[in-house]
């Protein structure tokens, strides 16, 4: 399958996981940060999924798995040990609503890569399910590479940008103020926590521009 690589923005809405064990823990997780309004529907699950429960970051519907569940819901896991079930996610699922089978038996609309994610920098690698030993191996090392420290730095360079775009009327010069924020020592400055240079830096840029 070719697929076609997109970020959605699922804040308030509705997903429904079916299963409770390890791959709907996976799910629940990287789903945490999307603010969607995450349901759990089965019988029995994790001890980990049951602490996202009891925090009310999750919604769990003690019972089996019914058609009416995926009422409205945007995107549908079947992520059972049953094949039996995943079908009957399947059946029940409505074609406007983005269905995913962990077992990738019969309709996948779409997978979910491995993500690295810094606050607003977000990095996503996928094999296509080619191989999953490479795509850890990725993000692993991206991991390494883009620590915690870039979470400051892309706010700061968020915040950066629009003061810069805001602030100097002149587009070449907007541009080139823009592709200076770029600067390897600003990105080392913002791994040391030295905010006062990262600012006055930019504040140097804004006022150059402004005496053009």
């Amino acid at each position: 399958m070719n697929f076609f690589p997109i970020m959605l923005d699922i804040e308030y809405k509705k997903v429904v996981i079916v299963g409770g064990g390890h791959v709907a823990r996976q799910k629940l997780q990287a789903l945490l940060p999307t603010k969607a309004q995450i349901i759990i529907v089965s019988p029995s699950i994790t001890d980990e999924i049951a602490i996202y429960v009891g925090q009310g970051k999750v919604t769990w519907k003690n019972k089996q798995f019914e058609a009416s569940d995926l009422d409205d819901a945007s995107l549908i896991f079947a992520v059972t040990d049953q094949e039996e079930v995943n079908d009957a996610v399947e059946q029940a699922a409505q074609h406007w609503q983005l269905l995913s089978r962990a077992d990738a038996k019969g309709r996948v609309d779409f997978i979910n890569p491995a993500v690295v994610r810094r606050g607003d920098f977000v990095l996503s690698v996928s094999t296509s399910g080619a191989s999953p030993g490479l795509t850890r191996k990725i993000k692993a090392e991206l991991e390494a590479h883009y620590d915690e420290t870039y979470i400051d730095y892309i706010e700061f360079l968020k915040k950066a940008r629009r003061e810069i775009i805001q602030t100097i009327q002149d587009k070449y010069s907007k541009r080139d103020a823009l592709a200076s924020l770029l600067d390897p020592q600003l990105e080392e400055w913002a791994k040391e926590q030295k905010w006062d240079k990262c600012n006055a830096y930019v504040q140097k840029l804004v006022t150059g521009a402004r005496q053009i």
